[in-house]
């Protein structure tokens, strides 16, 4: 018996005591068997809450890591929105240097390149500690590119309407009556030219009264190329009394020309031509003394002095 031992259990019941035997040996296994148990669940735990907590700081670093990296991208941002406003009011300023060149003054109605008080925002401060939250570098930056957005909105409409106006004055200098309205084709190459009668008050060769003479004459040989002085659209072609073949262009902007006493007419009512191209060939048709053309230039409704029109 020296190897057992017992156990006794009693019940507040009155039931029998219960008596339970058991080896020592078996009782230093079980508790060993126990102890082992108790200690493979600690060990188990222990290794689970270290897992879950290297897992939860591995996620935050990796958290942490992708915050900085959003606020670096941010500030990156921010730098570019700098840049982007540096080139917008260097545009302006280029804009500007060309009105002033040019003469051209801006619109009453023309914006301010910010809107309204038209200052240029100061430069965002990238300066922000990575590990400080961004919230105040946002929201200027969101102000910024608004601001921005009104600028090249602004910037755009001063450019199209510089634009628009060259386009206008180069429309105006492509029209503009600019040459002499003959010139040598290769039949006619070396021909001599020479004018014959000029704009003003003269006599008259059929009359012998004083009248005045509204154009330009040229004589030179028959079959010599006219030759449009500028763009424009052909308004009339044919025969015209007095003026014998006859060719009148519209260059716009008020001005026209005529072309008189020619011998064969090349183009039609309603062609739009260039400048230099060749529209009719010198005659002598109409009320005419020989060969030449008659060259008119009409500022809005009136006859002006042609030579003042011929630049070569």
């Amino acid at each position: 018996m020296k190897d057992k031992v017992s156990i006794f259990v009693l019940s507040t019941s009155g039931s029998p005591i219960k008596q339970i035997t058991a080896s020592k040996t078996f009782l230093r296994f079980f508790g060993s068997f126990f102890a082992l148990c108790i200690a493979l669940l600690g060990y188990i735990l222990y290794d689970y809450t270290t897992l879950k907590i290297k897992n939860i700081e591995g996620k935050y670093i990796e958290q942490q890591a992708e915050i900085v990296n959003q606020r670096k991208q941010i500030q990156g941002f921010a730098e570019e929105i700098t840049t982007l406003k540096t080139k917008v009011v260097a545009l302006n300023k280029f804009e500007n240097q060309i009105r002033f060149i040019a003469n051209i003054e801006k619109s009453d109605e023309t914006d301010e390149l910010f809107g309204v008080g038209g200052s240029i925002p100061e430069d965002l401060d990238t300066r922000v500690p990575l590990t400080a939250k961004h919230n105040s570098l946002l929201r200027e930056m969101h102000d910024q590119v608004k601001q921005l957005h009104t600028a090249s909105t602004v910037q755009n409409e001063n450019l199209e309407s510089l634009y628009n106006h060259f386009k206008e004055q180069r429309n105006l200098l492509a029209s503009t009556p600019a040459i002499r309205p003959i010139r040598a084709s290769e039949k006619t190459k070396g021909t001599k030219w020479w004018p014959t009668s000029k704009f003003g008050y003269r006599k008259s060769r059929f009359t012998g009264l004083r009248e005045f003479h509204k154009g330009y004459d040229i004589a030179t040989k028959a079959g010599t190329p006219v030759i449009a002085t500028g763009n424009g659209v052909i308004t009339f072609a044919g025969p015209k009394g007095n003026w014998g073949n006859l060719v009148i262009i519209d260059h716009g902007h008020g001005l026209i020309t005529r072309y008189a006493h020619c011998d064969k007419i090349l183009k039609k009512r309603g062609d739009r031509i260039k400048r230099g191209d060749t529209i009719a060939l010198v005659g002598e048709t109409g009320r005419s003394t020989g060969p030449h053309v008659h060259y008119e230039v009409h500022l809005n409704g009136l006859p002006v002095n042609p030579e003042k029109y011929i630049l070569n």
